[in-house]
């Protein structure tokens, strides 16, 4: 912490290293109030988002600019561009890693570095850590491995391959200057849980958002848009799209997504209700069975419904069918990628 009890040009100069320090992604701030470099750096990523408040840590993620500019070996800068380069277009592996169209940064704006949109450096200093969904403690490689299994409705790179390690150095690069395991709140870590709206979110009012505000993007069928075989905007559901068993199928999720991200470009400027309407219409459309379904939706559902499904639809009727009731896998050709296993240290 800095000392502002120092003399005001010592007190400048310190200011100045600190936050020239943070530019070049090395160290984080933990306090109340930011320089006005610092505030107008994350205005700018994430648009109408909360304020940082006391007590928070902030870190600003350095660019790829940053990363040139850095003394790292070139080896290390090559394995972390091409990090960045699977996860802004993990589409290359479409058909090995990837039975969907999204990329990693279809859910992780910004190359995964935006607050507010799941932003992917808090993994690195947090992981190894338990995880519910799977009940046993994850590390970075593993997180990673289920955000293929789920949310690209896919199959991992092997532990340990050249993939996972370019990807798991992005990501801890990212997080470069910030304490592992620290004490305080991340901000904007993740997609900070959205208050509840005065009303109980409606497939109708939500059916009325996406075509007004969604459709223009994803399409009026939920498929995307897509340029010269090229995805530009992502399905959002249907085989194209994430599965069952992604995080952003519970609606809690999807609306803080919302709210904080979209419409791409104007964020944070849907009411609370429209973003949990249209993330209730969206997440009751259907899309690839859950890697762990068990042969049976209601048993799947009741099975991880207390660490999961209790935040979705899957399994529960809506608009008279019943979600998830069915054994299409999209466009891959197997239910639950190897990866998937438990773990115990008894």
């Amino acid at each position: 912490m800095l000392d502002f009890r120092l003399p005001a040009p010592r007190l400048r100069h310190a200011l100045l290293a600190v936050l020239a320090s943070l530019l070049a992604g090395q160290v984080s701030l933990a306090q109340a109030e930011l320089s006005e470099e610092s505030a107008r750096i994350l205005a700018s990523m994430a648009p109408g988002a909360p304020a940082p408040i006391a007590g928070e840590l902030v870190h600003i993620p350095p660019t790829l600019e940053d990363l040139e500019a850095s003394s790292l070996h070139p080896e290390l800068k090559r394995v972390i561009r091409r990090g960045h380069d699977i996860f802004t277009n993990t589409q290359q592996y479409r058909g090995k890693y990837v039975y969907n169209e999204l990329n990693c940064d279809s859910c992780h704006l910004g190359a995964g570095r935006v607050p507010f949109s799941g932003p992917v450096w808090p993994a690195a200093v947090t992981l190894p850590d338990y995880r519910p969904k799977n009940d046993h403690v994850n590390n970075l490689e593993e997180r990673i491995a289920g955000c293929f299994s789920y949310s690209m409705n896919g199959q991992p790179p092997a532990y340990g391959s050249d993939e996972m390690l370019a990807l798991s150095n992005y990501i801890q690069w990212l997080a470069r200057g910030v304490p592992m395991y620290p004490d305080a709140k991340l901000y904007g870590r993740g997609y900070p849980r959205l208050a509840y709206a005065a009303e109980q979110p409606d497939y109708q009012r939500g059916e009325q958002v996406y075509q007004n505000q969604c459709a223009v993007c994803h399409g009026n069928d939920g498929a995307g848009l897509a340029t010269r075989g090229e995805t530009v905007f992502p399905p959002l559901w249907g085989d194209g799209s994430y599965n069952w068993g992604a995080g952003i199928s519970r609606v809690f999720t999807l609306a803080s997504f919302v709210k904080h991200n979209m419409p791409l470009g104007q964020p944070n400027t849907l009411s609370d209700q429209q973003a949990w309407d249209v993330a209730y219409y969206v997440d009751a459309q259907e899309r690839p069975q859950d890697p762990r379904y068990t042969g049976d939706v209601e048993q799947t559902r009741e099975r991880y419904g207390d660490t999961f499904h209790k935040h979705s639809l899957y399994g529960l009727e809506v608009q008279g069918r019943r979600l998830g009731d069915h054994d299409n896998v999209g466009e891959k050709d197997f239910l639950k990628p190897e990866a998937l296993r438990s773990r115990s240290f008894d």
